[in-house]
This record gives structure tokens, C-alpha cells and sequence, in this order.
């Protein structure tokens, strides 16, 4: 039969219709085998005579074969069904050479026709996973991927997943979906999220089901919006106020970490005390008048109400009747008593007067007018430096010139600073001040060629001058007349201009700037303040001022209304640090103001003083500019190599302090320092070395990265931190290094530097920061302290002072110049133009430049002399 089926196969009939050739209704199908279960295939055909199953190339035998014939109704053609079985067996005995597969030929008097190949295949699911969910713990919003690889079997597995044995549907949750490589994804994770995860993996064999992943969204803690400040502790005298906040915005949950900082701040506050008025003694009886009455008086002060205090209950003045007769007859004489004590009291002023002509005379004799004092007279010690000689031909400059030998010459009285108020206030015992006392004083003189270091020895002696520097580096001093001028700490940006005539004329003042380095004065800080300027002290602090000095400084805030508090503090004689000024407020007296520019502050003040700048930063957001700078040693003797990043806040005054340290240990600048925006954001600063060449270099730290705590870098009060990598290099012949340096917040962004030199070159420290807007003398006496000449600057003055039609006054001025919203401040002066060259002076000196002053002058519309005159300066 199979011989007979084979030349069948072989060889159809000729010439059959193509319409008669068998159709196939029925073919043969891909089956699994599953365990032993044999699996059935069929096929149906019509018209066939004959159909068969062909296995792998090989014809099934005719006995395996159950057929089944019927006709079909639509056609009237016979129909032939065959089935048969394949088993477990059959199947595995090909294992691993080919797939298992069968196929149908029918047959009818036209010729043959083939099915299809069905393959037959044994189905299986493995037990184990290739990749399983792993536990995790996330933060709320964050993204989770969890990856699933279902066991190898056929056919392949479909994947479910179970949330705490719940179907997980993303037809249902938008917030969910699933990976053609079968990871489960969650967009954004929610508290609701926190469960058991867990994937399935299934087929027609088996079910499996991996080990359960427990995801943990956790909420980290955030501060709410500080309170209101409460009320003062104290109704009367210093206390107290306190403000809190709380970790609930939001509540930290599943283990989330709890907010960082301060939940309580608290301020010193002081409350003033009421004082009831209380009456003086009664005066004496007056003389009886001719209406046979007299009086006598008393007044409401000692002490005078004050602070809301009662007001004195009585009468001010007392009458009575005399019973002396003199209230009813003139007695004789009396015109004569009146005419003698007219005569003495005539005597007696001109004896005063003829006296105080001679002591004028003699002062003049001496050199010394009575009008002129210097600073030693304010501070017993200090000592005019230099005193500019006066020229023939400028009436204005000082003519004063004090004796160069040793003289003496006394002071009465005790030194007041100035008050507002009509009441003078004694300074008390402090360490930045000693009052002289009602005692007399001796002024020395001494010549003006004086060093350095005999200045800062005079000073050693004074009481407050304890607190000052010992040494000469960050100080300038010198001395000044009415014609005023201009004190500079080089390199530091740090400077005092003295406008003219903030002196009185006729008086010569010694002052001193410097600088203090912050372990040298105490500045408490509460909270979340921060330092942002260095501590400059100018002074003698009491020094009587016409006009506001302004003193410059740098400061390393990004300021922002909405995300930082300013204030100006000033130390008090007492050694206390008050805030004098807050920026962007109402300002409270007069006496001080502030302008805030990106890289420096211009303090107007007319009390000399210690001053800072203080920051407290009502957001996250608030930032400081740290300036990260490197150095390493110009050579390497030994195989360790060591390279210091270092932190600084972004001021010329701490920068030069770690150039003249590094000078000293050795080190040479690495690069071009670089500017990191640090945020108030409770983290911490890491750093961290890559890219160094493994087979040259090794780094000799356990740790991955190095790290600076947060509170280190957000005081200020610690203005140059730094951390140090040390490395070996592996042989002496390596004389390059080549890495990378990054400094960077904790979630947040960061620098990187790109190290590469040659540590076998002797390399000498660059000079690189040294501006040249600070080269030349610290102290400036006079004209050459000032940019615009004196005559001209009073020409501006007096032709923009008045108000000027359709504003072409100094209003007008300040808004070509930029200072439009200082109007108030320069309107409350005496002089408003003033106030705006001083500044200009202050922003400008020396690089200023005279044309851009007598552009804005030409578009105010002052076509006159004194613009004229600006422009020929110029020129």
C-alpha cells in the first residue's frame, strides 16, 4: 500500500480538471503536548478519494488513521475526514534534532493536494524566575520600575501582577502599566502604592509566582511657614520673642526623614519702660512785686515722663502774698543798686572778652587753631599720619600744619556720641570706646613719617582697641580735614569714602578701616542667619560727621525679596550687635542707609562704627555664592601629593587670606576659581576626585567622597573651609597628574574641575586677583581721593539742587544714573546731588569715567558750565 501510495504521490493523473482537485475544509493545527496527554490532529477534504498524514517526512501508517466519509450538501461532492494521535513519545524521539510536525495529502482522480504543516510541541513552564521584583523604598512622586523575567517553558508564559494578591489592571489605573519586557511601572508613586508586589508568571502547563516585593513610599518632612513673632517677654526692659514651626508640610511617613534645622527661633527684644514724670525742687521765692504777690516755680523732669509715662499732677507754679512793706513803698536807692551792678556786669564781660582774644592769639601762635582737634582728643592715643601742605594757589585745601615737634596741648570734658534727640546720652565703658571723663587730656603730635606698626603700637594702649587687629595688613589709616577723602584695604574691595565737607571745617580727624578676621569678634547668629559681608570697622567711633560717610563692601548673597531678610548690623559700645537698618524696608532713623549690588553694599552711616552685613533666608530657595578654588604644592619631593579644594564665600577679603596662606605653605593656584550657588537646603556639600590614571595614580582616602556639614558653610562665621586629597603616585618618575574634581550639593548641581599640570615644574604663585582699581596708596587725602574736581562737583550741586522744569533736577539724575529707587533717601539730604556724586564716587573710583557722567548730565538737560566743565575733566 505504501509503494502503491508513493507512485500515486509521484504520479498524478494526467490531464485531470484543476477544478477537481481536492480542497481542503479542515487542516491540521500547532498543538502542545501537555505531560502525556497524546493530542489529536485532523483534516478534511473535498473531493478526495484518499488522504493520508505525512510525520517529519515519513507517512503515518494506515492503521493509525481514522477516517470518516459524507457528502457535501451544497456540492454534492464526496468528503473525507482523517484524524490521528501523536503521543509524548513519538514526539521526543526526535527531540533536539528538528520540531515535530505533520502534514496532509489528499488525493483524487485529478491529482494531490498538501495541508499545511501543523508542528506538535511539548509543553512546560520552569520553576524559577530569571529575574525577580525587589523590595525598594521610595519617595512619594518618584518613579518605580519593577523588572520581571518569567521562567523559560512552551509556550512563553504571560505575565500578572498582584497587589497585595489583588490583580493589578491598567485598563483601571492610569498611573500603572506594564512593559513588554514585563516590568510593572508606576508613573508617580503614591502612599496608596505602599504594598506586597508580587509578578505571575502562566501557560497551559503551570502557574508560578515570584517571591513578594514590599515597595515603601515614604514622605520626608517638611517645615511649615514660620508663626507670627510673639509678643516680647517683657512689658518693661529687654526679653525675648520667639517664633516657631513645624515639620508638617508635609508630616514625614513610612520613615521618611524628619526636617532638618530649627523648630524654634528666638530674637532678644527690648520693650521700653514708662517713666512718670516727677516734679524738681521748687525754685526759690522770687522778689515781692508791687502787687504785694511773688512766686515761685518747679518743673516736670526730674525725670521727665517718657515712653507713655504719667504726666506730674499739680501746679507748675506757686504764688503768695508778701507781708514785707516793701510791696507798698519804693525804697530809696534802688535806681542806684540797679546802675552799680550794671557797671560790674559790664566789667566782667570785658574782662572774658580780652581773655579769649589772648588764648586765640595764643593758639595761633602755636599753629593750632581753637577750632581744630584731632582724633586724639576722641580716642587719647591716636596720632595724625599725614596732613597734605596746603598750595598757593587753592584757597581750599587745609592750611592747618601741626607742630611736628613734641607739643602738648589739653582737652576738657567728656566725648558724646551724637543723638537725635535734644538729650546727650554719655557713652558708657565699652570695649570699642573709653570716654575721656570730665578729667584733662594731653594731645600728642608726632611726625607724620610714622610707621605702620608705631601706629598700631600707639593704639595697643587704648581699651578699645583691644578688639582692633595687632597688625598692619587689612588696615588703612589716615588724616582728613574738611576737604575729606578716601580710606582702601587693598585687595579686599573693602573701602571708606569721606565726602567733602563731612568734617567740619576747621578740624582734623584721624581715621582708621580694618578689617577683622571672624575669630576675632564674636557675632551671635540665631536661626537661620547667615553672615554675608566681612566685619569692617571704621573709626575712631566718635567722630562727629556733617555728612554721611559710605562705606563699601563686598557680601556673597543672590538677594531676592522673596527669599531673604537683610539687615545692617552695628556693634554697640556695650559689645552688643544691633540691626540698624533692614533692607527693603521703611528705614528707622536717618543716620544709616544701604545699597545692595550684586557683588557689593554701599553703606551710608554717620556714626562710624563695626558693621556687618546679616542674611536670614525665608525659603529653600535663598542661596549664597561660594567661590571653590584649588591648590597644590609647586613641587613634590615624596611620592604623596596633596590637593586642597577650598570653600570660601564668595568675598576679595577671604580670598586674599587663603592666597597669603597658601604663600605660605607652598601652594600654587590651580586653575580659575569657580562659582558654586550653595542653597538653604539643609545638605551638605561632598566632594569627590575621578578620572586620576589608575596605573600612575592611587587615592589614598577610604571614603568615595569627602563632605563639609551644612551648618559649616551656612554661618559665614567660618569663612574658608577646605578638604584635602591626598594621593600617592606609584613611581617618582610621574611628574602629571591628569583627574577631575567634583563639588557638588547633595540633590543638587555642582562644578567640576579639570586638574592637569606638571608637579615637576616649579611654578610661582599667580598674582592674578590683584585688581587694578586697588593698586596704588591706602589712604587718599583730599582732591585726589575723588574723581570729579571740587569746583566742579559744587557747580553740579548748585545747578541740580533746585527743582528744575519738567524735573531736569537730581531726580532726573539718579534715574540715568540707575539710583531711582534711592529717591527718598536722597530727598531726606540736605544736598540730594550730593548724595548721588558721593555714591557715583564710591561705585566709580578710580576706573570712573567722567563722559558717561556728562552724558547723563547732557540728557538731563543742564547745558551749562558745570557740564562743560565735566566734559573738559575728562579730556
Amino acid at each position: 500500500t505504501g509503494a502503491q501510495q508513493s507512485a500515486t504521490v509521484a504520479n498524478p493523473v494526467s490531464g485531470a480538471s484543476p477544478d477537481l482537485l481536492p480542497h481542503f475544509q479542515l487542516e491540521p493545527e500547532d498543538v502542545y503536548i501537555v505531560k502525556n496527554k497524546a493530542v489529536s490532529l485532523a483534516c478534511r477534504a473535498t473531493p478526495a478519494t484518499q488522504i493520508y498524514f505525512k510525520c517529519n517526512g515519513e507517512w503515518v501508517h494506515q492503521g493509525d488513521h481514522v477516517t470518516q466519509h459524507s457528502t457535501d450538501r451544497s456540492t454534492g461532492l464526496p468528503v473525507m475526514e482523517v484524524r490521528i494521535e501523536v503521543t509524548r513519545q513519538q514526539v521526543e524521539k526526535i527531540f533536539g534534532l528538528e520540531e515535530y510536525w505533520c502534514q496532509c495529502v489528499a488525493w483524487s482522480s485529478s491529482g494531490t493536494t498538501k495541508s499545511q504543516k501543523a508542528f506538535v510541541r511539548i509543553a512546560y513552564l520552569r520553576k524559577n524566575f530569571e529575574q525577580e521584583p525587589t523590595a525598594r523604598e521610595v519617595s512619594i512622586e518618584q518613579g518605580i520600575v519593577l523588572p520581571c523575567r518569567p521562567p523559560e517553558g512552551i509556550p512563553p508564559a504571560e505575565v500578572e501582577w498582584l497587589r497585595n494578591e489583588e490583580l493589578v489592571d491598567p485598563e483601571l489605573d492610569t498611573n500603572v502599566y506594564v512593559t513588554p519586557e514585563h516590568s510593572l511601572v508606576l508613573r508617580q508613586a503614591r502612599l496608596a502604592d505602599t504594598a506586597n508586589y508580587t509578578c505571575v508568571a502562566k501557560n497551559i502547563v503551570a502557574r508560578r509566582r515570584s517571591a513578594s516585593a514590599a515597595i515603601i513610599v515614604y514622605v520626608n518632612g517638611g517645615w511649615s511657614t514660620w508663626t507670627q513673632w510673639s509678643g516680647c517677654s517683657t512689658s518693661c526692659g529687654r526679653g525675648w520673642q520667639k517664633r516657631s514651626r513645624t515639620c508638617t508640610n508635609p508630616t514625614p511617613l513610612n520613615g521618611g526623614a524628619f526636617c532638618e534645622g530649627q523648630n524654634v527661633q528666638k530674637t532678644a527684644c527690648t520693650t521700653l519702660c514708662p517713666v512718670d514724670g516727677a516734679w524738681s525742687e521748687w525754685s526759690k521765692w522770687s522778689v515781692c512785686g508791687a502787687e504785694c504777690t511773688h512766686w515761685r516755680s518747679r518743673e516736670c523732669s526730674e525725670p521727665a515722663p517718657r515712653n507713655g509715662g504719667r504726666e506730674c499732677h499739680g501746679p507748675e507754679l506757686d504764688t503768695r502774698n508778701c507781708t514785707s512793706e516793701l510791696c507798698s513803698h519804693v525804697v530809696p536807692g534802688t535806681e542806684d543798686v540797679a546802675l552799680y551792678v550794671g557797671l560790674v556786669a559790664v566789667a566782667v564781660c570785658l574782662v572774658l572778652l580780652l581773655l579769649v582774644g589772648v588764648l586765640v592769639y595764643c593758639r595761633k601762635k602755636g599753629g593750632l587753631d581753637a577750632d581744630v582737634a584731632d582724633s586724639s582728643i576722641l580716642t587719647a592715643g591716636f596720632q595724625p599720619v599725614s596732613i597734605k601742605p596746603s598750595k598757593a594757589d587753592n584757597p581750599n585745601l587745609l592750611t592747618i600744619q601741626p607742630d611736628l615737634s613734641t607739643t602738648t596741648m589739653t582737652y576738657q570734658g567728656s566725648l558724646c556720641p551724637r543723638q537725635d534727640g535734644p538729650a546727650k546720652l554719655q557713652l558708657p565703658n565699652g570695649h570699642l570706646l573709653s570716654p575721656l571723663g570730665a578729667g584733662r587730656h594731653t594731645l600728642h603730635h608726632s611726625s607724620p613719617a610714622a610707621e605702620g606698626a608705631d601706629f598700631v603700637a600707639r593704639l595697643s594702649t587704648q581699651s578699645y582697641f583691644r578688639s582692633l587687629p595687632r597688625g598692619t595688613t587689612n588696615m588703612a589709616y589716615g588724616t582728613f580735614n574738611f576737604l575729606g577723602g578716601r580710606l582702601m584695604i587693598p585687595n579686599t574691595g573693602i573701602s571708606l569714602l569721606i565726602p567733602p565737607d563731612a568734617i567740619p571745617r576747621g578740624k582734623i580727624y584721624e581715621v582708621y578701616l580694618t578689617l577683622h578676621k571672624q575669630e576675632e569678634v564674636r557675632l551671635p547668629l540665631a536661626g537661620c542667619q547667615t553672615l554675608l559681608s566681612p566685619i569692617v570697622s571704621c573709626g575712631p567711633p566718635g567722630v562727629l560727621l556733617t555728612r554721611p560717610a559710605i562705606l563699601a563692601m563686598g557680601h556673597c548673597v543672590e538677594a531676592s525679596a522673596e527669599n531673604w531678610s537683610i539687615r545692617l548690623k552695628k556693634q554697640s559700645c556695650e559689645g552688643t550687635w544691633e540691626d540698624v537698618l533692614t533692607l527693603g524696608a521703611e528705614p528707622c532713623t536717618e543716620l544709616y542707609y544701604c545699597q545692595l549690588e550684586a557683588q557689593a553694599c554701599y553703606v551710608f552711616t554717620e556714626q562710624l562704627g563695626r558693621f556687618a552685613l546679616v542674611g536670614e533666608s525665608l525659603s529653600m530657595a535663598a542661596s549664597k555664592r561660594l567661590k571653590l578654588v584649588l591648590f597644590a604644592p609647586a613641587a613634590c619631593p615624596s611620592l604623596e601629593y596633596n590637593i586642597r579644594v577650598y570653600c570660601l564665600n564668595d568675598t576679595q577679603d577671604v580670598l586674599k587670606e587663603v592666597i597669603q596662606l597658601e604663600k605660605q605653605l607652598g601652594g600654587q593656584l590651580i586653575g580659575t576659581p569657580r562659582v558654586l550657588h550653595f542653597k538653604d537646603s539643609y545638605h551638605n556639600l561632598r566632594l569627590s576626585i575621578h578620572d586620576m590614571p589608575s596605573s600612575l595614580w592611587k587615592s589614598k582616602l577610604l571614603a568615595s567622597y569627602q563632605e563639609i556639614p551644612f551648618y559649616h558653610i551656612w554661618s559665614g562665621l567660618q569663612p574658608f573651609l577646605h578638604c584635602t586629597f591626598t594621593l600617592e603616585r606609584l613611581s617618582t618618575s610621574t611628574c602629571e597628574l591628569a583627574c577631575k574634581i567634583w563639588v557638588w550639593q547633595v540633590e543638587g548641581d555642582g562644578q567640576s574641575f579639570t586638574v592637569n599640570f606638571n608637579i615637576a615644574k616649579d611654578t610661582r604663585f599667580s598674582d592674578w586677583l590683584v585688581p587694578d582699581s586697588e593698586v596704588g596708596a591706602p589712604a587718599l587725602v583730599g582732591p585726589s581721593a575723588f574723581k570729579i574736581p571740587f569746583l566742579i562737583r559744587q557747580k553740579i550741586i548748585s545747578s541740580l539742587d533746585p527743582p528744575g522744569t519738567r524735573g531736569a533736577d537730581w531726580r532726573m539724575l539718579a534715574q540715568k544714573l540707575n539710583l531711582d529707587s534711592h529717591l527718598s533717601f536722597f530727598a531726606s539730604k540736605p544736598s540730594p546731588t550730593a548724595m548721588i556724586l558721593n555714591l557715583w564716587e564710591a561705585r566709580h573710583f578710580p576706573n570712573g569715567n567722567l563722559s558717561q557722567l556728562a552724558a547723563a548730565m547732557a540728557e538731563v538737560g543742564k547745558q551749562d558750565g558745570a557740564l562743560f566743565a565735566v566734559s573738559e575733566a575728562e579730556c
